[in-house]
């Protein structure tokens, strides 16, 4: 569990610091350089990244009960991880509508991922990792949006053929990932 908590810590800290300590970011943007910059931060994110999926492995082979959920969570998650695939999509196709209405719809996705793996995982692990992600998700969406409208940020939207692309592709993504991807990615069939 300790390599589960300290990777979230180097994951979700690194991905903080634009929230909690953005003109600090800035300075050591430009002291370190780019390249520099972005090289730490990424070896800082892998390094918590690899710490998570091994702690999170490892907490699965001796897992700690906090509740069990119902079945009906199950479809609920489903449901949610649905339109959460549309809202990577949307992050990824320019001038949609999603896009211009949250401003942020990957950390909109973040936020349902997290909490429609919570509704259907009674784990302690499952309430470390996902309920990071969640908190985690919550603030940066909020402090993103509010950083956009003092800056006068928006996101143009062009027409219905981006919002019909995100849909198809994100709908397309879930079901692979649904039916095929998530069981050889994580060992669990989401639907067997």
């Amino acid at each position: 569990m300790l390599a589960l908590v300290a990777g979230l810590v180097l994951f979700l800290g690194t991905h903080s610091i634009r929230i909690f300590a953005y003109d600090w970011r800035e300075s050591m943007r430009q002291r370190l350089g780019q390249l520099t910059w972005r090289g730490l931060y990424s070896l800082v994110s892998l390094l918590g990244f690899a710490l998570i999926i091994w702690g999170y492995g490892a907490a699965r082979l001796s897992p700690v009960v906090i509740w069990v959920p119902p079945l009906w969570m199950a479809h609920l998650s489903a449901l949610l991880l649905l339109f959460a695939f549309i809202l990577v999509a949307a992050a990824y196709v320019p001038g949609n509508h999603i896009k211009a209405k949250l401003g942020h719809p990957l950390l909109a996705a973040v936020k349902l991922w997290a909490l429609a793996h919570l509704l259907c995982n009674g784990m302690l692990a499952d309430m470390l990792l996902f309920g990071g992600f969640l908190v985690w998700a919550i603030v940066d969406f909020a402090v993103s949006r509010r950083r956009d409208r003092a800056e006068g940020v928006t996101y143009p939207a062009v027409g219905a053929v981006r919002d019909i692309v995100v849909v198809i592709v994100g709908v397309a993504v879930y079901v692979a990932f649904a039916l095929w991807l998530h069981e050889r990615l994580i060992g669990v069939a989401p639907f067997g």
